[in-house]
């Protein structure tokens, strides 16, 4: 059972509270209930949720921790002066010794998303979102040469995931190939990708991780067997290898990371916000 309620609290979607706090949170190995509050933006909001807060901190008798991205300062009042809450400001925290260390003051911007949706890379990303999830698993052979990165591997290898994580946190153009029994017979990549070999990343995975993965599809088949696996996983790596092509495991890795590893060895500048 949880032993702590964790809040995050924004006039916005909250999304930048709970992604820090989850960081933070990381650190200690504890369970805890996680509660988003986004689109606190008016002073009642702000006392229902001090309301829901204070409440939870009755019933459970621990004060909860509340990670807040709150910029109205009316809103954020409310939550400073009535909540029981262990409070953690992440602009009291980290803007304002930026805004003393560097004289200015910030904008104050509910939100990241607040004007996102008329900037140029907001529409890049939903054209790379579009354009992966039309080249996803090989669909299509069309504008291949668009593609800012090609991903290859066995089927459920991590392919898809990793191709749309790509495309919405860094705007890519992903498209991903599996490699099946024919290529390994013809000891070659599929043919649309040869003209493209400089943008392919391959992805491998153990043997006995894949097995368990087909399983949950396709229980008892072939294609989910153990034998059949190890198979396909050596056969891929060993194409991998007679091409030249870079690749990793994804079998410990999580997204994040495969993705990182991704962009540092192909578009390392999209590593730079």
């Amino acid at each position: 059972m949880p032993n702590r309620t964790v809040f995050f609290v924004s006039d916005g979607t909250g999304i930048t509270a709970e992604t820090f706090g989850n960081a933070i949170l990381a650190q200690f190995e504890t369970p805890m209930r996680r509660v988003r509050l986004p689109f606190l933006d008016s002073v009642d909001k702000a006392h229902q949720a001090v309301r829901q807060i204070n409440h939870t901190a009755e019933i459970e008798g621990k004060r909860p921790l509340v990670f807040t991205t709150v910029v109205n300062e009316e809103v954020l009042a409310v939550f400073k002066t009535h909540c029981q809450g262990r409070m953690m400001d992440m602009f009291d925290t980290f803007v304002q010794p930026i805004e003393e260390e560097l004289g200015i003051k910030s904008n104050h911007r509910v939100g990241r998303f607040s004007d996102v949706t008329r900037s140029k890379e907001y529409h890049d990303r939903i054209e790379a979102i579009n354009f992966s999830l039309a080249h996803d698993d090989g669909q299509s052979n069309t504008d291949l040469e668009s593609s800012d990165v090609i991903l290859v591997g066995v089927s459920r290898s991590g392919k898809t995931p990793t191709s749309l994580y790509l495309a919405m946190q860094h705007g890519l153009k992903a498209s991903n190939y599996p490699l099946i029994p024919e290529d390994f017979e013809r000891r070659k990549l599929p043919p649309a990708l040869l003209p493209h070999r400089k943008k392919i990343f391959g992805l491998t995975i153990a043997p006995e991780r894949l097995s368990e993965i087909r399983n949950e599809r396709r229980p008892n088949s072939r294609y989910a067997s153990l034998q059949n696996c190890r198979m396909e996983v050596a056969e891929a790596e060993a194409m991998m290898r007679r091409e030249g092509i870079r690749w990793l495991s994804t079998t410990t890795k999580s997204i994040e990371e495969i993705a990182t590893t991704i962009l540092q060895e192909l578009r390392p500048e999209r590593l730079e916000y």
